[in-house]
């Protein structure tokens, strides 16, 4: 039962060790649950708190690269998860990588020896009834079904998914125009989807491409669950050379304006924004690895210089259609005393799910301390993240990196200028708008 003077946190791993020391640092007595190592997950294998399973590789940690631009952001609201990881370190170039043993280790010491914080080692099968003290779940992409089962009765099972079919987004600005065109299906109008247009050439070396790309394996504990409706690219081209141009790549009613006539075979972009400045490659989703990714769907017309902000996969993922169920402030609509963070909430990747456990574990903090909760502003890297959990068209959603196709659209009247110095721009203005929001709210 939760003490209406603590806040319960359910997981341990860098989401729910980053929600605890967020909330304990602001003077709030913290209940953390792990259920390790009573029980493992099918991915874990150590005891200790924040076990990092896949890589130790936060990613790059150039400030004018948008996850390295999170990560600043972080230090600045005073991360655990980013201190310990500048103090286990690792050479690897301009990544940020650490000792993953070190780092659980140090991790756990923290939060054993913090006296706010109480760490349970037992399993929670269930979210804890409501309650005048706010609870953050944060059990992750392997989710116990006992804890899924729970969770599904109360969001609704059709707003929770299990596996991500994600497909690769590139930012608009990489795209060729000259080739690329503008028209939905049938539409007398320009439309809302461009277009790829391929001959019959250009679609069988692309198909033989994706015959012989190297794929990444399944995990032990992940089964084969592809649904007709979203199977990975790579397994319609092994059904048959046809099956592409019949599916995802049909020309059916998609008359290139310079031809008039339909072209073979054709890619579809569909807006990933509002702004138009990031698209998904439609029914594209796929195990091929990151580096054939790159280098096959480069061989698409219009795509030969794609800057990827998203690369595609499919994996175990326990999540929730965060368009629909979330808050601004990571508060369940249904359960205000509720919080979600990590991969749970609809993020992807180890630093934007610490991230959602950050933002979560200050306003836990601030809500049992009777504060109105906070929001980060939209320019910053947090925010960015926030506006694409809440505010994504909900038929359409997928988890996602932080990236900068999620910021807000660019000042029309700005010059052009090169990606390192648009790196540089959103880091400054992000960075300075963090800082007002810490000071007009008291985060220092």
């Amino acid at each position: 039962m939760t003490k209406k003077n603590q806040i319960e946190i359910i997981g341990g791993g860098l989401a729910g060790c980053e929600a605890a020391w967020q909330a304990a640092s602001r003077g709030c007595p913290v209940r953390l649950y792990d259920m390790k190592p009573h029980r493992f997950s099918p991915a874990h294998s150590s005891p200790l708190l924040a076990e990092m399973v896949c890589s130790n590789s936060l990613r790059s940690d150039a400030q004018n690269s948008a996850v390295g631009l999170l990560k600043e952001e972080m230090r600045r609201l005073g991360s655990l998860i980013m201190q310990v990881a500048a103090e286990t370190a690792v050479p690897a170039g301009k990544a940020l990588a650490v000792n993953r043993d070190h780092f659980s280790q140090e991790i756990t010491k923290h939060l054993e020896q913090h006296p706010l914080v109480e760490i349970v080692r037992q399993e929670q099968t269930e979210i804890p009834p409501p309650s005048d003290a706010p609870i953050i779940l944060a059990t992750g992409p392997l989710t116990s079904e006992s804890m899924a089962d729970s969770l599904a009765q109360l969001t609704g099972r059709e707003r929770l998914a299990f596996y991500d079919a994600i497909a690769p987004i590139v930012h608009a600005e990489s795209l060729d125009m000259n080739i690329v065109y503008l028209k939905s299906r049938y539409d007398d109008g320009p439309g809302d989807y461009l277009n790829c247009p391929m001959n019959k050439e250009d679609y069988f070396a692309f198909i033989t491409a994706l015959k012989e790309a190297e794929t990444v394996p399944l995990k032990d504990f992940e089964e084969v669950k592809y649904f007709e409706g979203c199977l990975p690219i790579e397994v319609m081209v092994a059904r048959g050379d046809n099956t592409l141009r019949f599916g995802p790549m049909k020309p059916v009613g998609l008359d290139d304006p310079r031809t008039g006539r339909w072209p073979y075979a054709v890619v579809q972009l569909r807006k990933e924004n509002k702004q138009g400045s990031l698209y998904n490659l439609v029914g594209f989703q796929t195990k091929l690895t990151y580096g054939e990714q790159k280098r096959i769907f480069r061989m698409i017309p219009g795509l030969a210089e794609a800057d990827f902000a998203r690369l595609g996969s499919i994996h175990r993922n326990t999540f929730v259609c965060a368009p629909e169920l979330l808050e601004p402030t990571l508060q369940l609509k249904s359960r205000p005393d509720l919080f979600l963070a990590g991969q749970l909430s609809g993020v992807e990747g180890y630093v934007e799910s610490t991230a959602m456990g950050l933002l979560a574990g200050i306003n836990a903090s601030r809500m049992l301390t009777g504060k109105s909760l906070v929001i980060p502003p939209p320019e910053t890297a947090i925010g960015a993240l926030i506006t694409h959990l809440t505010l994504s068209d909900p038929k359409h959603f997928q988890p996602s990196n932080v990236n900068f196709g999620l910021f807000p659209e660019w000042d029309k009247s700005m010059p052009k200028m090169g990606k390192r110095q648009r790196g540089d721009l959103r880091a400054s203005t992000a960075l300075e708008a963090l800082t007002r929001w810490q000071r007009e709210n008291e985060l220092q």
